[in-house]
């Protein structure tokens, strides 16, 4: 098995070695470590120094490319967050893509479920039934469930008191009727 040195042994070594009070091998054999090993640790110190004194610049540097970095992201999250629900939908990759599907979802803040349900459009027979009730309610306003259910019945169209208050919660309108004082 290969023996590990750990990095405060390596610099202590080498601090011997740049003392120059003893010879490589001399040192070698002091620690048990081969001459050749040491050579390597002493050329890749001297190969090392120069970055040590480019620190600041580096971490400058560093520094910089990190925070535009972070303001490019900011401003991802917040196109993502403007966007609608259809739009985020919209971006999700079915096919050949790195994420699964619901680490997709998940980051676009939508639901899994959401992306099978397709909603279904009213039938003609709904929207014209709508369109008559918008009518009736537009000539008299103060007609309400039950007196519009029974114009419908006289143009022809039989339909429940209840079907008719739904499409007008769905419409939303309401009777105009006085209040009492």
């Amino acid at each position: 098995m290969r023996k590990r040195y750990s990095a405060a042994f390596k610099t202590q070594v080498f601090q011997e070695l740049l003392r120059g009070e003893k010879t490589i091998a001399q040192i070698a054999a002091a620690h048990k470590v081969h001459p050749n090993l040491l050579s390597q640790w002493k050329a890749a110190a001297l190969k090392g120094m120069p970055s040590l004194f480019d620190e600041n610049r580096k971490a400058a540097a560093i520094k910089a490319e990190h925070e535009s970095q972070l303001e490019k992201l900011y401003g991802q999250i917040g196109r993502l967050s403007t966007l609608t629900r259809a739009e985020r939908a919209a971006m999700i990759e079915r096919i050949d893509s790195k994420l699964t599907l619901s680490t997709q979802v998940e980051l676009l803040g939508i639901s899994r479920s959401s992306l099978y349900y397709h909603p279904v459009l009213p039938s003609p027979e709904e929207v014209r039934i709508k369109r008559l009730i918008d009518e009736i309610y537009i000539a008299q306003p103060y007609y309400g469930s039950r007196r519009i259910g029974a114009e419908l019945e006289r143009k022809g169209i039989t339909i429940a008191r209840k079907t008719v208050q739904k499409h007008m919660r769905e419409m939303g309108i309401a009777a105009v009727f006085p209040v009492q004082t």
